[in-house]
C-alpha cells in the first residue's frame, strides 16, 4: 500500500510540474533560511561554551554605587584575582587579564605585531585550550614566560617543538622566553589572542593596576567542587571593603560573579547586572527563523488546497470505493512530508551554496556539520514537523470532501474554511510586514549612525600608535611630519579619538557636594587637539605652548559644565588626581563613545610629554595616501625596529557598529525571503478563488461584465486582506522597534511614512502577484467554464 501511495503521489507532483515546482521552492528557501539562521544560533551559543570546567568558571563583576544610580562593569582592580585566591577557600583558581593589545615582536630579522594579552599563571588550568607543548602548571609561572599560539610559533620557529625555550623580543625591550605553545583558538572563542604573558611583567609596565582604587584588568575565579555560587556571590560582595579605603557615602563597590559562558551573549550592564546583549539577537533571529518557516508552510497549505478541485474527483471515486478518511488523511500528509523531503534536499544545496556568502555578512567561519549527528537527527526532527505542519489542513480538508457532491461536480468550500485560508494569508503578511517595517527602521538607525554630526569631524583623520623609539621622539615625528606632505595637523592623545575608556571620580571643585561622587571620563591630549579634531569651543582655548601653566590646566565638555556649576568657568579652580590646577576651555558636546550611551562628563587634560599614546594626524583633503606614505617613511626612519602601523577614525568608528551592519543586511534578505514566500500563498490562494468561481466569471462575461471589473472583482478581496495585515503588523512592528532603538542613547525615529511605505511595497507586491492570476481568470473564454451546465 505504502509503494501505491508513492505512486500516487509522484505522479501527481510529475503531473502538476508548475505546481509542485512553486511548492517545493517555497519550502526549501523556507527552510533553508531556518538551517542558516539555526547554524549561526548554534555558533552563537556555542562561544566560550566548551571549557571543561565551564559549570566552576565565572567572571568578576564590580557594582559601582555613586550619583544616585548603579553601574556595573568587569573591570576591576589588578591584584584582585590573587587575593580571592589567596583568602577565600571556595576559589580553587583565579586568574587577571588586561584588555587585548597589539604589540610587535622580534626574533632575528623577523618583525611581526600581533594581538595578545596578559594572564596570570593559573589561566591553562582553567580554560581548556589544548597545549601543543609545555605543562598548565607552569606555563605562566615566571615573569618572563610567554606562551604562543601555533601559528605564531610557526611564523617566528618554524614549529612548536623548535618555540619551546627560545627567547623572543618584546617591543624591543625586553626578552621573553617561550615556555609554551597551544593550539590555534576555535573560531567559538569571544577572546582571541596569539601569546599570553606573564601578569607579573603587566604589573611592572602598568604600576597603577597595583592600587585597590584602579580598575581596568579583568579577573575570572574557579570555585571549587560543589560551591554554592549564590552564596559565594552574596559572600564576595562587599570583598573590597577591606581593601580600598577609598569608599564612602558618596562611592562604593560590591562584588558579584557571572557565568563565564553567559558573558559573550550577556554583556550589558542594568542597574549593574549583566542582562542583554548578544542574547537578544539570538532571540530576534530565532522567532525570524519560526516567522519564515511558518510562513511556508502556510504558503504550501494555500498552494496545496488551491489545487484541491483537480483531486476531487479522485478523493470522490476513492470514497466510494470504499476507502475511509483517516486512510486519506495519511495519504496527504504522507504527500506533504514527501514534498518536505525533497525541498529539505533543495534546502541543504542551497545553504551549502550560501554559507560563504552568509559567513562574510555575519563576519563568522561557519562550517556544515557534516559529521554532527545532533545536526542531521535535528534536521530530521524539522522535516517531519514541517512536513506535518504544512500537509495537516491540506489533508483534513481534501478528505473531507462529499463523495457525492464532487461526483456531481459541486465541490463547494464552506465559509468556516475560506475564513481559516484567508486568516493564513493575513498571519503571513502580518509577518512579512513587521519584517519589512523592521528592516526600514534599522537601516535608518543605521544610516543615522554613519552620518550622525559626532561634534568632530572623523574624515581625514588617521592615528598612529606610539610605541617604541617614537615615544621618546614624538616632538621630532611632529615637527617633521607637519612639513611632509599631505598632513596638516598633528597631536598626541592618550586613547583612541571612538572609544575614551578611561574614568575617574577623583575631582574636586569650589562647591562641589561632598556627598556626590561624579563619574568623569577623562583623557590626555597635547596641543592642538581641538584644532586637529575640528572641535568647537564654548568659551576658553585649546593647549598652547604660549601658556607655560597649561600642565595644569583642564578642558571640560558642555556635560562636565552642567554638573560642575560654574557661571564663568574659565579660569576656576579645577582639581584631579589632586593636582589643582584652573579650566581653560569648554567644548561643545562631541561624541567620544558609541551611540548606544549618553555623552559623559569629560576632562581632557595635558599630555604633549607623555610616555603612551598615539599620535593624530588630520590629512589634507584628498591627500591621504600622500600623508600615509609620509607618515610611513618618517615612522620607519625615527623607529626602525617596529612595523608602521594606522587606523582610520572613520573606520574605527564603523566597527562599533557592525552588529547593526549584520542585523541590517540580515533584515533586507529576510524581509525580501519572506514577501516572496507569503506571494507564493496569496497566489494559491488566488489560484483557488479563480477555480471557485470559474463559472460565476463566465456568466458574468457572457451578461456583458468587463474583463477590467473582472480583475477589480478579483483583486480587491486579497488587497482588503494585506491591509488588515497592515493594520495588524503596524502597531506590532511599532512596539518591537521602540524597545530595539532603546539601546541607543541617540536613535532615529520611527516616522509615520515607514508603515505607509511598508504598506504601499505590501500592496503593489500583493497586487503584481495576483494580477496574472485574476487577469487570466477575467480573460477565460466563458464557453469553457460554462460547458459543463
Amino acid at each position: 500500500m505504502i509503494k501505491n501511495y508513492l505512486k500516487i503521489a509522484w505522479r501527481n507532483l510529475w503531473r502538476n510540474k508548475f505546481f509542485s515546482i512553486i511548492n517545493i521552492m517555497g519550502l526549501a528557501l523556507g527552510m533553508a533560511c531556518s538551517v542558516l539562521i539555526i547554524l549561526w544560533v548554534q555558533n552563537e551559543l556555542s562561544v566560550d561554551s566548551f571549557h571543561k570546567n565551564n559549570d566552576r568558571l565565572y567572571a568578576v563583576i564590580e557594582r559601582q554605587y555613586y550619583d544616585h544610580k548603579v553601574m556595573g562593569q568587569y573591570s576591576v582592580p589588578g591584584v584582585l584575582a590573587d587575593e580571592m585566591k589567596k583568602t577565600l577557600p571556595q576559589v580553587e583558581y583565579a586568574v587577571q587579564m588586561a584588555w587585548n593589545n597589539q604589540n610587535t615582536f622580534q626574533v632575528g630579522t623577523k618583525i611581526l605585531k600581533l594581538e595578545g594579552t596578559s594572564a596570570s599563571a593559573d589561566y591553562f588550568k582553567m580554560f581548556s585550550y589544548p597545549l601543543i607543548q609545555g605543562n598548565a602548571q607552569t606555563a605562566l609561572n615566571s615573569p618572563l614566560s610567554i606562551a604562543l599560539s601555533r601559528k605564531m610559533a610557526v611564523d617566528f620557529f618554524g614549529s612548536p617543538q623548535e618555540a619551546i625555550g627560545k627567547t623572543i623580543r618584546y617591543e624591543n625591550k625586553k626578552d621573553f622566553k617561550v615556555t609554551a605553545v597551544f593550539e590555534d583558538l576555535p573560531h567559538n572563542v569571544a577572546n582571541k589572542f596569539e601569546f599570553l604573558i606573564n601578569w607579573d611583567s603587566f604589573l611592572d609596565e602598568n604600576k597603577w593596576a597595583k592600587d585597590w582604587g584602579n580598575n581596568g584588568p579583568i579577573a575570572y575565579v574557579m570555585l571549587r567542587t560543589g560551591t554554592d555560587a549564590a552564596l559565594f556571590d552574596k559572600k564576595i560582595a562587599h570583598f573590597l571593603d577591606t581593601y580600598d579605603k577609598d569608599q564612602s557615602a558618596a562611592f562604593r563597590e560590591q562584588l558579584g560573579i557571572q557565568k563565564f559562558e553567559d558573558v559573550y551573549l550577556h554583556n550589558n550592564f542594568k542597574n549593574g547586572k549583566p542582562e542583554d546583549g548578544r542574547i537578544e539577537y539570538v532571540h530576534l533571529f530565532s522567532i525570524i527563523a519560526v516567522f519564515i518557516l511558518v510562513i511556508a508552510c502556510i504558503n504550501f497549505m494555500n498552494l496545496t488546497t488551491a489545487r484541491s478541485v483537480k483531486r476531487a474527483r479522485e478523493i470522490g471515486v476513492r470514497k466510494v470505493v470504499g476507502a475511509v478518511r483517516s486512510v486519506l488523511i495519511r495519504q496527504f500528509v504522507g504527500e506533504a512530508v514527501l514534498l518536505t523531503c525533497f525541498a529539505t534536499i533543495i534546502a541543504l544545496v542551497i545553504v551549502l551554496l550560501l554559507l560563504p556568502v552568509f559567513n562574510s555578512v555575519t563576519q563568522k567561519q561557519i562550517d556544515f556539520p557534516f559529521g554532527q549527528i545532533r545536526f542531521w537527527l535535528g534536521l530530521t526532527g524539522l522535516t517531519l514537523i514541517t512536513g506535518l505542519l504544512s500537509g495537516s489542513y491540506p489533508a483534513l480538508f481534501l478528505s473531507s470532501f462529499n463523495p457525492v457532491k464532487v461526483l456531481k461536480g459541486a465541490v463547494k468550500l464552506s465559509t468556516g474554511a475560506a475564513w481559516f485560508r484567508k486568516g493564513l494569508v493575513v498571519f503571513q503578511f502580518v509577518l512579512s510586514v513587521v519584517l519589512i517595517i523592521g528592516t526600514i527602521v534599522i537601516s535608518k538607525q543605521v544610516n543615522y549612525i554613519q552620518k550622525k554630526n559626532l561634534g568632530y569631524d572623523r574624515e581625514n583623520l588617521i592615528y598612529i600608535p606610539l610605541e617604541g623609539d617614537l615615544t621618546a621622539k614624538y616632538k621630532i615625528f611632529k615637527n617633521e611630519a607637519l612639513n611632509m606632505p599631505g598632513i596638516q595637523q598633528v597631536t598626541r592623545i592618550s586613547d583612541a579619538p571612538t572609544n575614551f575608556g578611561s574614568t575617574t571620580g577623583g575631582v574636586r571643585w569650589d562647591g562641589k557636594d561632598p556627598n556626590v561622587n561624579v563619574m568623569f571620563t577623562q583623557v590626555s591630549t597635547g596641543y592642538d587637539f581641538v584644532k586637529t579634531m575640528k572641535l568647537k569651543l564654548v568659551s576658553g582655548r585649546d593647549f598652547s605652548r604660549d601658556h607655560a601653566t597649561d600642565s595644569v590646566g583642564y578642558i571640560i565638555n558642555e556635560t562636565s559644565l552642567k554638573r560642575i556649576g560654574y557661571t564663568n568657568p574659565i579660569g576656576k579652580p579645577f582639581t584631579m588626581w589632586g593636582k589643582k590646577g584652573t579650566i581653560v576651555g569648554v567644548l561643545k558636546d562631541f561624541h567620544f563613545n558609541s551611540l548606544h550611551d549618553p555623552i559623559l562628563p569629560l576632562i581632557i587634560h595635558f599630555g604633549e610629554e607623555n610616555n603612551y599614546g598615539m599620535a593624530l594626524i588630520r590629512t589634507k583633503p584628498g591627500q591621504t595616501k600622500q600623508a600615509l606614505a609620509s607618515a610611513e617613511k618618517l615612522c620607519k626612519e625615527l623607529n626602525p625596529n617596529f612595523q608602521f602601523s594606522y587606523y582610520f577614525a572613520d573606520a574605527e568608528y564603523q566597527k562599533q557598529y557592525i552588529s547593526e551592519q549584520v542585523v541590517g543586511k540580515l533584515s533586507n534578505a529576510f524581509a525580501f525571503l519572506a514577501i516572496f514566500i507569503s506571494c507564493l500563498g496569496l497566489l494559491g490562494l488566488a489560484m483557488f478563488t479563480a477555480e471557485q468561481r470559474i463559472k460565476e466569471i463566465g456568466i458574468r462575461k457572457v451578461l456583458g461584465a468587463s474583463v477590467g471589473s473582472l480583475f477589480t472583482l478579483l483583486s480587491k478581496e486579497f488587497l482588503i486582506l494585506v491591509l488588515i495585515a497592515l493594520c495588524i503588523a503596524s502597531p506590532l512592528a511599532w512596539l518591537a522597534m521602540h524597545k530595539w532603538l532603546e539601546n541607543y542613547s541617540y536613535r532615529t525615529t520611527i516616522d509615520w511614512w515607514v508603515f505607509v511605505l511598508s504598506g504601499v511595497i505590501a500592496i503593489m507586491i500583493a497586487l503584481v502577484t495576483v494580477s496574472i492570476q485574476s487577469a487570466k481568470a477575467a480573460l477565460m473564454n466563458p464557453v469553457k467554464s460554462l460547458r459543463s451546465e
